[in-house]
């Protein structure tokens, strides 16, 4: 365990462990990803989010992430806007690997497969670093158990902000459990609102003009008897597309009473 990270477990609240950052990617003037080290103790489902910060003054700086690896990822992998003058993101945009940082001990979340009923298709929903947990999900094998089909559907604004764009383009090629799976039954839709790109539009006007279900056979509308859906990203989609999917039939689930659809409500407030 390096110094700076002995130093800060010193006065870590029992709530949070002290990690090391293992590796830094910046997408972009506006998008970064980070990994950091996972305790041999610390477990969760696939979708979930937990506390990330930094030392504040007085007390840490923490915010939800979603974790956008695996529930069997040896290390944690989490996907972050930059904000220039955000309390926590204008410091964590600077760390590099061997850095400390803080985790919570206890992930949480509903964007889980055991929030969903049974389906054939499951469709994930996201705009800018709402793809975070889907990443987990696609790179899960159970998800490829329990629907016969994946699609995720990534709504940015320009092409340079579709984080793991290669990686999905490729059906998850060097994923060593599920590339096979992936390869198969994944579909990756990425889509932008301001810029020329051979998609184009918001997720709802994909789906309303049938566009987003051009190429994967089956109903070309939303169906609540065979589709489940996720939703994680602004809180302009999530509202419109939830009210969308109430209307279509689609009933909200949860943890505790499984349902149609889901989304986080910890991020939407």
């Amino acid at each position: 365990m390096s110094d700076r990270k002995l130093a800060l477990a010193a006065h870590a609240p029992s709530t949070l462990s002290v990690e090391e950052v293992t590796r830094v990617h910046h997408w972009n003037e506006h998008l970064f990803s980070f990994a950091i080290s996972r305790p041999p103790s610390f477990r969760f489902r696939s979708g979930e989010f937990v506390m990330i910060g930094l030392p504040g003054d007085g007390r840490p700086l923490l915010r939800a992430y979603s974790i956008a690896s695996p529930s069997w990822a040896e290390e944690l992998e989490f996907l972050s806007i930059k904000v220039p003058d955000g309390p926590l993101t204008s410091r964590l945009q600077q760390v590099e690997p061997g850095d400390p940082v803080f985790l919570g001990r206890k992930p949480t979340g509903t964007l889980v497969a055991d929030a969903l009923l049974p389906g054939r298709r499951l469709f994930l929903f996201s705009t800018g670093t709402g793809l975070a947990p889907f990443l987990s999900l696609a790179r899960d094998p159970d998800i490829y158990e329990r629907f016969g089909q994946i699609v995720i559907v990534h709504c940015v604004r320009s092409a340079d902000d579709l984080a793991y764009r290669g990686e999905l383009e490729s059906h998850l090629a060097d994923d060593p459990l599920v590339q096979e799976q992936a390869l198969l039954q994944l579909t990756y839709v990425p889509t932008v609102t301001r810029q020329a790109f051979h998609t184009i539009g918001r997720i709802g006007t994909l789906i309303d003009s049938g566009r987003l279900f051009q190429g994967l056979g089956g109903e070309r509308r939303l169906d609540p008897m065979t589709d489940r859906v996720m939703l994680c990203g602004s809180m302009e989609m999530i509202r419109d597309l939830t009210a969308m999917l109430v209307d279509t039939g689609f009933r909200e689930g949860s943890n505790a009473h499984p349902g149609d659809f889901v989304i986080e409500r910890a991020f939407v407030g």
